[in-house]
Formats: C-alpha cells, sequence, structure tokens
C-alpha cells in the first residue's frame, strides 16, 4: 500500500495528522480509518466471491484481475492454443540474415542448399550461386542488340 511513499513523506503525514487531529483524538481517527478499510475489504471479497459463485464452476479461477487488458492479453499470449510461440520461434532473423549475407557474398549457406530457395531457381547454371563481384561483360561495339521492327 505505501510502496511509493518514502520515509520523509511518511513522516510529514504524521506530522500533519497530529497538527489536524491533535494527539488526543490521533488513535481514534487511526483505530476508524482501520475499521472502515477492514469492512472495504470484507465488503470487495464477498462481492467477488458472490460473483464467481453466480458465474458458475467453469469459473473458479476467474480473477479479476484478468479484467485488465494487459493481463488479458498477455495470458493469451502465453496460452500456446494458437500456436503463437511456433511462429514466434520460426522467424529466425539472424539465420535469414546470414543466408542474405552468404548470398551477397556469393558463399554457400549450409541451410539454403536443402530449403530449395528463390536463389537457386534464378541462379541458372552455377549451381544455385550468384557471383555478384563479378562485373557484367560488356557487349562489343560491333555486337548491335537485337532490333525489332514491330516494337518501334
Amino acid at each position: 500500500m505505501f510502496n511509493d511513499i518514502g520515509a520523509l513523506e511518511l513522516v510529514t503525514l504524521v506530522v500533519l495528522a497530529v497538527l489536524v487531529f491533535g494527539p488526543d483524538k490521533l488513535p481514534k481517527v487511526i483505530q476508524d480509518v482501520t475499521r472502515t478499510i477492514r469492512k472495504i475489504r470484507e465488503f470487495s471479497d464477498s462481492a467477488k466471491q458472490d460473483i464467481r459463485q453466480e458465474l458458475g464452476p467453469e469459473f473458479k479461477d476467474f480473477e479479476f484481475e484478468d479484467l485488465n487488458p494487459k493481463t488479458f492479453i498477455r495470458k493469451q499470449l502465453d496460452n500456446d492454443e494458437l500456436g503463437l510461440k511456433e511462429i514466434r520461434n520460426g522467424f529466425d532473423l539472424k539465420k535469414e540474415m546470414a543466408e542474405v549475407t552468404d548470398a551477397v557474398h556469393g558463399r554457400e549457406s549450409d541451410s539454403s542448399s536443402g530449403s530449395g530457395s528463390s536463389g537457386s531457381s534464378s541462379a541458372g547454371s552455377t549451381g544455385g550461386r550468384i557471383d555478384m563481384t563479378k562485373k557484367p561483360e560488356t557487349p562489343a561495339l560491333d555486337d548491335r542488340p537485337p532490333f525489332d521492327a514491330d516494337a518501334t
């Protein structure tokens, strides 16, 4: 209850309480406040029990904290009925980046050789490897590109 109140703030509250209520009335005020807090807790506990009984046995483990959207989403994501953990584990970003780096540098990666990725289908006769370091050959000056009379 007093997790975020420091020692100096607590001393200030006690001094203020003594000044406002006086030293002779302060014990009775503290008793009244603690009695009121107990009654509020008992009332909320009995209300929770009544709601649980009305909901039935399938909601016996129902907690009102679960109604908090943050808690509800966290609980649903931890529940693996949807297979979200499998999907989350399926994305290995480091592995994918290593494969891209290997493809750019012209090295053969171990996992892409058997997976049939799209790089091997477009590579042609080079065995699935693309040599990115090799400069494209420039055509000779005599070679003209094919002329298509219908295209012009």
